[in-house]
C-alpha cells in the first residue's frame, strides 16, 4: 500500500495552538498513557487512506506510540473487522519534531462520500500541550491506556468536542480530479452553534447539496472560530492571510475557495476587552483594511490557479459587538464584495439570511440565539446560496 499515488482530499481541519476559551478541551493538558479516538466524515472517496498528524504548535517533539484507522459504527464504537494499524515509514510509532507534521503510510479502507472514519491515537508518554482544532462540533473520546483496538466503547469515559493532532485525511484509489472546494473563514464557516455530531455546518450542507445534484466533490472546512483576517490571536489561530496557503492552496485538487471572513476584524474593537478577554488583540480595523486583506487572498489564490468566491458578511444586529460603527463597515465591505468584481463570484449570504423587515438583523428562524451565528437551518440556507456554476 505504500506505493499508492494520486492522493485526493477527504477531510481537513485547520489546526491552532493549544488554548482554552470555548468548551472544555484537552489541548493544554495533553495526554499521558491515554488513547484519544476521533471521528471524521469524508467528502471524497477511495480505497486507501492516510492521515496527517500535526505538531505545528508544539514546543517539543511529540511521540505518538500507536495509531489505528477504522470505519465508524456509532459514537466511539468501530465496525468489527475494519480496524487497521497505521504505520509511519513502516513503523507503528512516530516522533514528530516541534513545529512538524507527518503523514502515515497508506492503509486499506474503502470510503465513499459521507462515510465516517475513526482515527485512534495512543500517547504512552506525557505529551505536554498539543496542537488542536478548538471547535469540532464532533465528539472526541478519551480512554486510559492503550485502547487503539478497543471494540467496547465503554472504555472511552471522557469526551470533548475538539480535534487533537489530527489535521488531514486523504484518500487514494478514486478518480483523479481537480474540483475540491475549500470553505475558508471564521466561526460561521467552522459551524459554531450547529448541532454536535450531526455534520450540519454550512460546508457539510454544501457537500450534500452538490452530491444530490450529481456534482459530488470534496468540500473541506478551513474555518477557525474567532479567526481574524488581519491579525493573529492566541485563541483564534493565525490570521487568514498567513494560513491561507497551507489551509487552502496546499490541499490536493483545490479548484475553488469560498472566503467568509472579516466580521471579527470590525467587531472585536467594539467591545471592552476586560469583558471579552479572548478578543485581544483588538485594534480598530477600517473597511479599507479588510478589503486589502481580501485582495491579498485573491492574489494568492489566482497565482495558484484557484477561483475565489466572496461571501458577504452576515447581519449581526443584537450581537455583542454590533455598533453603528461596525455596522457601517459591514455595509461598506459588502458593497465592495458585491460590486467590485474582484472576486470570481459572490455568495450573498447576508441577503439570504437577513430579516426582510430589518436587513441589519438575521431572520430569527435562522438565528442560533446570539444574533451572529446561524442555526442548522441557517447553515442549510447558506449552502443553498453558493452557485454550483461558480465552482
Amino acid at each position: 500500500m505504500n506505493d499508492t499515488t494520486g492522493w485526493q482530499a477527504g477531510w481537513s481541519a485547520a489546526v491552532q495552538r493549544p488554548s482554552s476559551g470555548f468548551d472544555k478541551n484537552w489541548a493544554e493538558e495533553g495526554f499521558a498513557d491515554q488513547t484519544v479516538r476521533q471521528i471524521v466524515r469524508v467528502t471524497g472517496s477511495g480505497t486507501a487512506a492516510r492521515v496527517k498528524l500535526s505538531n505545528r504548535y508544539g514546543t517539543a517533539p511529540l511521540e505518538v506510540t500507536g495509531a489505528t484507522l477504522a470505519r465508524t459504527d456509532r459514537g466511539a464504537a468501530v465496525r468489527a473487522g475494519t480496524t487497521r494499524r497505521l504505520t509511519f515509514a513502516g513503523a507503528e510509532s512516530v516522533r514528530i519534531p516541534a513545529g512538524g507534521e507527518i503523514w502515515s503510510d497508506a492503509a486499506e479502507v474503502r470510503a465513499a462520500p459521507f462515510d465516517k472514519l475513526t482515527v485512534s491515537l495512543y500517547f504512552a508518554r506525557p505529551t505536554g500541550p498539543v496542537t488542536f482544532h478548538a471547535q469540532a462540533f464532533t465528539t472526541a473520546y478519551r480512554a486510559a491506556g492503550d485502547q487503539l483496538t478497543a471494540a467496547d466503547p465503554v472504555v472511552f469515559t471522557e469526551t470533548t468536542v475538539s480535534w487533537y493532532v489530527l489535521a488531514d485525511v486523504e484518500l487514494a484509489g478514486g478518480p483523479a480530479r481537480r474540483d475540491t472546494v475549500v470553505a475558508f473563514g471564521d466561526s460561521i464557516t467552522d459551524g459554531f452553534s450547529s448541532t454536535a455530531d450531526t455534520d450540519h455546518r454550512y460546508p457539510d450542507a454544501l457537500a450534500e447539496r452538490l452530491a444530490a445534484a450529481g456534482l459530488a466533490r470534496p468540500v473541506l472546512n478551513a474555518g477557525i472560530g474567532g479567526n481574524l483576517l488581519l491579525g493573529d490571536a492566541p485563541w483564534f489561530g493565525e490570521r487568514a492571510g498567513a494560513r491561507f496557503r497551507r489551509d487552502v492552496l496546499d490541499k490536493p485538487g483545490v479548484r475553488t475557495v469560498i472566503v467568509l471572513a472579516g466580521l471579527n476584524d470590525i467587531g472585536f474593537s467594539e467591545v471592552d476587552p476586560a469583558a471579552y478577554p479572548t478578543y485581544r488583540p483588538n485594534p480598530e480595523r477600517s473597511a479599507e483594511a479588510v478589503v486589502a486583506g481580501y485582495r491579498d487572498l485573491i492574489a494568492q489564490a489566482h497565482a495558484a490557479g484557484v477561483r475565489v468566491i466572496g461571501g458577504t458578511l452576515l447581519p449581526f444586529e443584537g450581537a455583542e459587538y454590533h455598533t453603528p460603527a461596525s455596522e457601517a463597515k459591514r455595509r461598506e465591505i459588502n458593497t465592495w464584495i458585491r460590486d467590485s468584481g474582484a472576486f470570481d463570484a459572490v455568495a450573498d449570504f447576508a441577503t439570504a439570511l437577513a430579516d426582510p423587515s430589518n436587513p441589519y438583523a438575521m431572520l430569527p428562524a435562522y438565528d442560533s440565539g446570539d444574533h451572529k451565528h446561524p442555526n442548522d437551518a441557517g447553515y442549510r440556507v447558506m449552502a443553498g446560496v453558493v452557485d454550483p456554476e461558480a465552482l
